[in-house]
Parts: C-alpha cells; sequence; structure tokens
C-alpha cells in the first residue's frame, strides 16, 4: 500500500486544479450584402411575314413582351428608346423600320388602348414602372403600324433598346 499512497496523493495534488477549470467565451458577427439586380429579356414584334398592303386594314397592330426580374422590393422602370432608324433615341414620334433606304413607320404603346408611347420619359413618353418580386414580370409591349399607304416591298426592321433601371 505504500505505492497507492504516492499516487493518491498525485491524484489529491490534480483534483483541484480540475475542479477550477474555466472557460473563455467571445462572439462574432456574420455579414452578407445583397445588392439590388435586374434583368431583362423579350420577344420580337412581329406584325407579320406576309402584309398585302391594299388588303390589309390599318392601323395594323401586334403585341411583344418584355420578362423583367428584379430582386425582391427593387423598384425598377423600364424605358424604350426611339430605336436606331429614329434619328435619335429620343426621337419617338418618328420611330420606322427600314428596308434598305426605304422606311415604314410605327410606334410602340404602354397600353392596348395605344394612348400611352412607351419611351424613355422624356419627349411626350412615358416609362413603366414596377417593384421586383425575385420572380418574373412579364410586360406587354403594344405595337401599331399607322399606315401601310405608298409602302415600298420589303423586309423592314428597327431595333430598340431595352432599359431597366434600378
Amino acid at each position: 500500500m505504500t505505492t497507492a499512497k504516492p499516487l493518491l496523493l498525485l491524484l489529491a495534488a490534480l483534483l483541484p486544479a480540475l475542479a477550477h477549470a474555466g472557460t473563455a467565451s467571445n462572439s462574432f458577427q456574420v455579414t452578407a450584402t445583397v445588392n439590388s439586380s435586374c434583368s431583362v429579356s423579350g420577344t420580337s414584334l412581329n406584325f407579320g411575314a406576309s402584309i398585302d398592303p391594299l388588303a390589309t386594314a390599318t392601323p395594323l397592330d401586334a403585341t411583344s413582351t418584355l420578362s423583367v426580374v428584379c430582386t425582391n422590393t427593387t423598384p425598377y422602370t423600364v424605358a424604350l428608346n426611339a430605336g436606331v432608324n429614329a434619328g435619335g433615341a429620343s426621337n419617338f414620334s418618328t420611330r420606322k423600320m427600314k428596308s434598305g433606304s426605304n422606311t415604314l413607320g410605327y410606334q410602340l404603346y404602354l397600353d392596348s388602348a395605344r394612348s400611352s408611347v412607351w419611351g424613355d420619359g422624356t419627349a411626350s413618353s412615358s416609362t413603366s414602372a414596377g417593384t421586383g418580386t425575385g420572380s418574373a414580370q412579364t410586360l406587354t409591349i403594344y405595337g401599331r403600324l399607322p399606315s401601310l399607304a405608298n409602302v415600298v416591298p420589303g423586309s423592314y426592321t428597327d431595333t430598340v433598346t431595352v432599359t431597366v433601371s434600378y
């Protein structure tokens, strides 16, 4: 038992140190910054692939859609320029498609009544406004060919730029 006694003394000396073991704590922050973001895509606005100007009543109407996706609660506006053939980004009264040197006037509207010209918010034009949901929101573009009088046969095109501001 003489060998057990030094072992017991050693254990007795260690027990107070183990009983007085402490803890330390601190905290740290977890952060993330989520930016507002939007994207837009669209379909072509096609008035027709084989328009007979002698047999087609005018005005001739067509529609197209834009799909706007903005982060949840992000306010946005959608503007359209006047197209590359209008002679200026804000010349909304002279939107036109071209086939070579020939032109065909048209207009784009915000509403089905075709009373509010869709533009950039200047020069008697309006924009479309909304608030993002994080999901796609569909906007309709209402197009109109007001006249086919004296139009020269051809394939007419224009390119309109869509701008989403947020």
